[in-house]
């Protein structure tokens, strides 16, 4: 459970009455303090202008990245499982949560309706979708997938559909380097087709063409990863595959000056990719959990290996690779049974040295003995350099850290999910960490919860972090697990 002071939480718990009310009913809210303009990076090792960093995600034109998270799994005006997202806008302090947004499948902004195991919130991307300079976000749910257009100074407004079918995975990129955003959509179980919608899209949620790839495994991806590997100014894609217990061969997509061509590379088994450029030799380089023995059932008591193939022209490197586990030199902690290093992954540039870094989930890494530490979950940085991703400087963070709110409790699940953005505009990402099985009140299990860790010179820190939960953002809080996904 966060730790906070008694009169803080009463203050935060004033200014947020009826947020919860508005979530239910149909609409959102927004607290929009005055805030300074951003001031331009520190030095020329600007992370955004590097390559390395994250996609920002800045709704409403600020300059600075906002953060947006998951609660998949609430309930929202009786339905289980109906889910709601959150948005924490940025400022020159970092994240706020004064300044928010909470949406449902009920909100009014947001076409459809609120259903069972709709799970909206989920799977979220955020890209410049109508090329007006504000970024706006996709977002994946039961009735297939909407847009929520950004507007300068006003933050995420509008929405529309763009696809009644996909949208149980999704993913952002520019497939045909035409400058302009285009969305990747899989669902429907037995759907072996990955859905393409490229950009331009008009407000009305029309893109400007349309294309699709084959897959050809039985169910549809477990995942979709954008980022261009082969170095050519179009994002390429790799979707991951399981056949019931036993996972199946990734398949790499090569972008084009026409969208992704329909022939796929194999590429080694995954249950969790991120592509990003780790030895800035112009290349992204693909990250990925890998599959212990094939087994997908094996995956939750495994210590979890991280394997980096690294980008060429032809596409991810089967035999320039590096593979990372927690015995590896530099790297904090141990293999253990079940620790799931690489449940997690998520690539930007703490550091601001042009060089991406990696953040690796351990959502399962056991803190202290006995039953109260277990699956207390801890994150691992892990940075980039000339000589790709290695365990040189890596810092271990967890709940028992230093200057990290909260306390070491079993079953939180810290860094289960996790995303990176340059909440401050100071050139350096800021890593948001997810703990689904956070608990809030007494009577609030499993309600989630999300921490910022700022970047800096010598990486993540603790300085000015945030945390918080449903409740200070005025969100429905018991099982709904905030912090299982975060905006790619």
């Amino acid at each position: 459970m966060l730790h906070r002071n008694k009169a803080t939480a009463t203050a935060t718990v004033a200014r947020v009455i009826g947020v919860t009310a508005a979530l239910l009913a149909g609409s959102t809210a927004v607290a929009v303090p005055a805030y300074a303009a951003p001031a331009a990076a520190a030095d020329g090792s600007a992370a955004a202008a590097s390559g390395a960093a994250a996609p920002k995600a800045d709704f409403d034109g600020d300059g600075y990245a906002d953060t947006v998270s998951g609660a998949p799994k609430a309930t929202v005006a009786g339905k289980q499982y109906a889910g709601y997202l959150t948005v924490t806008y940025g400022s020159a302090k970092g994240t706020s949560t004064t300044k928010r947004q909470l949406f449902s499948a009920n909100s009014e902004a947001v076409p459809g309706s609120v259903e069972d195991y709709g799970n909206f919130g989920g799977q979220t991307a955020a890209r410049d979708f109508d090329g007006d300079g504000v970024t706006d976000l996709a977002v994946a749910g039961g009735g297939g997938a909407v847009i929520l257009w950004g507007e300068k100074g006003k933050g995420l407004t509008s929405g529309s559909k763009v696809s009644a079918d996909g949208g149980a995975q999704l993913a952002a990129g520019d497939f045909d380097g035409d400058g302009k955003a285009d969305l990747a959509l899989a669902g429907g179980q037995f759907d072996d087709t990955v859905e393409v919608l490229y950009g331009g899209f008009t407000r009305e949620g029309k893109p400007a063409r349309t294309g699709q790839v084959k897959t050809g495994h039985t169910f549809a991806p477990t995942s979709l990863t954008a980022g261009d590997v082969t170095g050519d100014g179009a994002d390429d894609l790799v979707t991951t595959h399981a056949f019931e217990e036993m996972s199946e061969s990734s398949e790499f997509y090569t972008g084009s000056k026409d969208g992704l061509v329909d022939k796929a590379q194999d590429v080694d088994d995954a249950e969790t990719a991120v592509i990003a450029d780790v030895n800035k030799d112009g290349f992204g380089d693909l990250v990925i959990r890998t599959v212990p023995g094939g087994v997908v059932e094996d995956l939750p008591h495994d210590h979890g290996t991280v394997k980096v193939l690294y980008g060429s022209a032809q596409g991810p490197s089967t035999e320039k690779t590096t593979t990372l586990t927690q015995n590896s030199p530099g790297v904090p902690g141990a293999n253990e049974e079940g620790d799931e290093f690489g449940k997690a992954l998520a690539a930007g540039d703490v550091n601001g040295d042009g060089y991406a870094d990696i953040a690796v989930g351990v959502p399962g890494e056991d803190i202290g003995s006995g039953a109260a530490g277990k699956d207390t979950g801890a994150v691992v940085q892990l940075l980039g350099g000339k000589d790709g991703l290695t365990g040189a400087g890596a810092k271990n963070w967890d709940q028992g850290t230093a200057g990290v709110p909260g306390a070491v409790e079993a079953g939180d699940r810290f860094g289960a999910a996790l995303g990176f953005g340059d909440t401050d505009n100071d050139g350096r990402d800021d890593l948001a960490v997810g703990a689904p099985g956070e608990d809030g009140d007494a009577s609030a299990t499993d309600a989630g919860a999300v921490w910022v860790l700022r970047g800096a010179d010598g990486g993540l820190t603790a300085d000015g972090v945030v945390s918080y939960g449903p409740k200070t953002l005025g969100g429905p809080e018991k099982g709904s697990g905030l912090g299982s996904a975060f905006s790619r």
